[in-house]
């Protein structure tokens, strides 16, 4: 039976409420930032593949995060907290092989564990995932990606079934550079017989953390970074302590929260160059920025400057921070055109935008803002992740009260958000 960490129980209560936003209260602050979302919901399965304890550090509390470990718990992992926090123990002993349903239909990572339990057990059967209803983000890479290992998978009843009794390495060539696909690959190809060379991968970060990871494991990961990975199979894997990197979307979401409430911010504990694709934005919209090893401070003296910019895989401008730049650009001097090249239906917050004075017209997957001075605050419903945080900036930067409800899908990915948004100088509550 899983078990609930009290701080994590605590998230899950929250998200039975409102957040309350009392606009155009912020002053200069600073923002401790925590580790990736999307490195952690990785590196956790990524544990499986190794028999013995693991330690990760730098995990965020976050709802994303307590699903995965349910998950590894439901296969048979022992999860433990660690004497730090944000530290985790991992005790990958005898596992199962078969992802409960209710939880992988929580989250989009529950199909993270297929290249793992593959690799360790040379079976896997992992329902169909959930997660933010941003647009189509179909599993066919993942799929194929394993089928060239020499894995057998099919679609049975709702779940996905891999087989196999051998992985062999081969080349593969991903139709997209897929995070999770790549992810995915990688794990797979360490327990393959021979090289195995991915073509196309991902060269997000959060990939790139994964594989030290793996490396770390004594697995022979190179490339991660590039288009071009290379993964040697068949090493021996042992248990590892790991520190997770910063999150980048999580530091870009508060310099951009901080910057709406008309003060300066500083984001502590990042990795600037992950960064660069928003900062150079940040630039050209007029924001003073000054760097300081794992520092930025960020300062805006009046409206932004209106944007032009197109979402595109790393390091193009991440699609996870177009809802929160959107929200940002509604006060900009001028019209800004936002082309979304990832998700198709990443557009969503726009309604609730427009709900508080935003002007922003949709045509097909480019949003055109005409920036207006003034913004009120007014009741809001948050539908995903990215647009939960883009209605708190639009909320900071708005004169008056934003109630924001659906605040369940932005604790999956915000850690102590209440406590941050108060380093911010930012007047919020939780209501009922």
């Amino acid at each position: 039976m899983a078990t609930i960490h009290p701080a994590t129980e605590n998230l899950f209560k929250l998200a039975d409420r409102k957040l309350l936003i009392r606009g155009r209260t912020s002053r200069s602050g600073r923002v401790v930032v925590s580790g990736a979302k999307n490195s952690a919901v990785a590196v956790l399965p990524a544990c499986l593949l190794a028999e013995g304890v693991s330690v990760v550090q730098n995990v965020p509390d976050i709802a994303d995060v307590a699903v995965q470990r349910q998950i590894l718990e439901s296969l048979g992992a022992e999860v433990t907290d660690g004497a730090e926090p944000g530290e985790l123990r991992i005790a990958a002993g005898d596992i199962g092989t078969e992802v409960p349903y209710n939880l992988a239909k929580q989250l989009r990572g529950s199909v993270l564990l297929l290249g793992p339990l593959v690799a360790r057990k040379g079976r896997a059967r992992v329902p169909l995932p959930g997660g933010c209803a941003i647009g189509s983000r179909p599993l066919d890479l993942h799929l194929k990606a394993l089928r060239e290992l020499g894995a057998e998978v099919e679609i049975e009843h709702g779940h996905i079934v891999a087989r196999a009794d051998r992985l062999v390495g081969t080349e593969v060539y991903l139709d997209f550079p897929s995070v999770g696909a790549t992810e995915n690959l990688i794990m797979a190809a360490t327990a393959a017989r021979g090289t195995t060379v991915v073509y196309n991968a991902a060269k997000e970060p959060e990939v790139v953390d994964l594989a030290n990871f793996l490396n770390a494991m004594g697995a022979r990961v190179v490339g991660a970074g590039t288009d071009t990975i290379k993964i040697e199979g068949g090493r021996e894997l042992h248990p590892v302590e790991y520190t997770i990197i910063p999150d980048r979307i999580e530091a870009g979401t508060y310099l951009l929260m901080g910057l709406a409430g008309g003060g300066s911010v500083t984001v502590e504990n990042v990795i600037p160059k992950h960064l660069e694709a928003l900062l150079a934005k940040l630039e050209e919209a007029g924001v003073e920025l000054a760097e300081g090893g794992d520092c930025i401070t960020a300062r805006l003296a009046g409206r932004p400057k209106a944007l032009q910019l197109k979402t595109l895989p790393y390091p193009g401008f991440p699609t996870d921070l177009q809802p929160q730049l959107s929200a940002f650009l509604l006060l900009a001097e001028g019209t800004s055109v936002i082309s979304e090249r990832i998700f198709e239906d990443r557009f969503g917050h726009v309604d609730e935008l427009k709900r508080l004075g935003g002007k922003i017209e949709i045509d097909g997957r480019t949003a055109v803002i005409e920036g207006v001075e003034s913004l009120t605050g007014a009741p809001v419903t948050a539908t995903d992740l990215r647009m939960g945080a883009a209605l708190i900036i639009a909320g900071v930067a708005a004169q008056g009260e934003t109630l924001i409800d659906g605040v369940e899908h932005i604790l999956r990915g915000y850690e102590r958000l209440e406590e941050k948004l108060a380093a911010l100088g930012v007047d919020a509550a939780w209501v009922t």
